[in-house]
């Protein structure tokens, strides 16, 4: 139930938007402020990173503050790689529907800024009648005529709690969590392409060393075949050795299947199909690992990270919705109005006597609700505070994904360290191994064994080089990834969608 009082007089009612104007309940947002950590990382870390005398094995220098390029795949100093990201940014779809998202979230602001001004419309209607003179008294005839009337009118809602005002500052915020949005599918979809281009490349070098491997073990069993059918060896060495080949050839089939489905994702990373997809495998022994890498400060990690800034956006819309709902409590005013002309013809239309105009007022306040509007009110305010603490969990999150790239970085740095000295060992205990066999000194199964040692860190040594690269895009990507320094946003997108700060 509502009450309703109209006509007031527009003077009253005027003198009492004045004192209402500018009032704006609900409370207002402050943004939450950044954590008073002075480091990601339980213990503090060294400045530097281990070094492998190995491609992808330099050390990488942690240097605090420092800022984010906007295009940071360059750094990786691969033109294969910036193409990748450049294509993946302009025609994946998920990016198209990121930046069509945001242009609807503007224009649905644009729309409700509307509601602040006042609504005028034109009317326009020809009657045609024919009325009974019997009610008039005048017997049992009839007469017919034409009514014209054409009139201009006006309404106006007066925003006197703030409640039109609250709905643009949600509408507003909700924008801005889209605009943020479409910086993390491009945040993302730029870490996904490098990781997938990277991973790629790891692959193929696994099959590759795999390749010589099996081309080294097929000339020794070829050789064992013959020391068996001079009597050198045993049967039971030719055994061993075919197994161990066979052991080695079964693991093709699977980093086949792993190369070829990685090549899959890139197409689509690309807005492409599979079988469009021809861009050349990336050479692992090629690619430029950063010397320098940035480590920003705590306190800047929450304007940097698309994701916090996009659930920031969040906890201000559900601010202003308990506004909403607190202005909905409250008087509604508008005003109005409407001018005109009517008359049974043109002529008498546009005389003095044919003007028609009306003037009115309306104050409607809710008394009896059923308890609805107090409800939503209690309803926004735990929305908020739902928002609240999915907001600090983001944060604890994005503190633990640049807590975690930064310790891999500086593990897997001595990882691959310690991958290199364990595979320079294996080489030689294998020549060693071999060396003894031949000489007369040693077993089969030594060689054997060292060959399978030799196997597995060759390949540890490979993996161990591309994780050096997936971390440092990791690095990138957990502290915002540059956004504020892009430039390589189309300006008709950054026109419209204000993608750019």
């Amino acid at each position: 139930m509502a009450f309703s009082v109209t006509p007031l007089p527009a003077l009253r009612t005027a003198v009492l938007a004045a004192v209402l104007a500018g009032c704006t309940v609900g409370p207002d947002f402050h943004p939450p402020q950044a954590p008073a950590s002075t480091r990601f990382t339980e213990s503090a870390l060294p400045d530097r990173t281990a070094a492998a005398a190995t491609p992808g094995g330099s050390a990488q220098n942690l240097t605090p503050d420092r800022d984010i390029p906007g295009a940071w795949w360059d750094l990786f100093h691969s033109p294969q790689i910036t193409a990748l990201v450049i294509q993946a940014l302009k025609a994946n779809p998920d990016v198209a529907a990121a930046q069509a998202t945001l242009l609807e979230a503007r224009q649905t602001v644009r729309a409700e800024q509307g509601a602040l001004l006042p609504q005028v419309s034109a009317t326009a209607e020809a009657q045609r009648t024919r009325a009974s003179l019997a009610g008039f008294g005048f017997g049992s005839g009839s007469t017919t005529y034409s009514l014209d009337t054409g009139q201009l009118n006006v309404s106006y809602t007066l925003d006197a709690f703030g409640g039109i005002r609250r709905q643009i500052e949600q509408l507003n915020a909700q924008a801005e969590y889209q605009r943020f949005q479409l910086e993390a599918t491009d945040l993302t979809l730029a870490a996904n392409v490098i990781e997938a281009a990277i991973t790629e490349a790891s692959l193929q070098a696994q099959i590759d060393t795999t390749h010589d491997i099996i081309k080294t073990d097929t000339d020794a069993l070829n050789l064992t075949r013959q020391r068996f059918q001079l009597g050198g060896v045993s049967q039971v060495d030719v055994l061993q050795q075919q197994s161990l080949l066979d052991t080695q050839i079964a693991t093709l089939p699977a980093l086949r299947k792993q190369l070829q489905q990685t090549r899959n994702q890139l197409a689509v990373y690309l807005g492409g199909h599979p079988d469009q997809y021809a861009t050349p495998t990336l050479d692992l022994n090629t690619l430029h690992l950063p010397d320098d890498l940035p480590v920003s400060l705590p306190s800047k990690l929450v304007e940097q990270r698309p994701d916090i800034r996009a659930y920031g956006a969040l906890l201000h819309s559900a601010t202003a919705s308990v506004g909403i709902a607190t202005a909905n409590m409250l008087p509604q005013i508008s005003l109005t109005g409407s001018y005109g002309r009517t008359g049974t013809d043109t002529s008498n239309m546009f005389t003095p006597a044919g003007i028609i105009w009306s003037i009115a007022s309306t104050i409607t306040q809710p008394i009896f609700e059923g308890g609805t509007l107090s409800a939503r009110r209690r309803a926004a305010q735990a929305a908020l505070d739902v928002t609240a603490a999915q907001y600090s969990s983001t944060v604890n999150t994005a503190f633990q994904n640049v807590a975690n790239a930064l310790v891999a970085i500086e593990r897997d740095a001595e990882t691959l360290q310690a991958s290199l000295a364990a595979q320079k060992t294996s080489a030689a205990s294998l020549a060693v191994a071999r060396s003894q066999y031949s000489a007369g000194g040693g077993t089969y199964l030594n060689v054997l064994t060292a060959e399978q040692t030799d196997f597995s860190s060759r390949l540890n040594l490979v993996t161990a080089r591309a994780a050096r690269f997936t971390d440092t895009v990791a690095l990138f990507q957990a502290l915002g990834g540059g956004w504020w320094n892009r430039t390589d946003v189309d300006p008709k997108v950054a026109q419209c969608c204000g993608v750019l700060p």
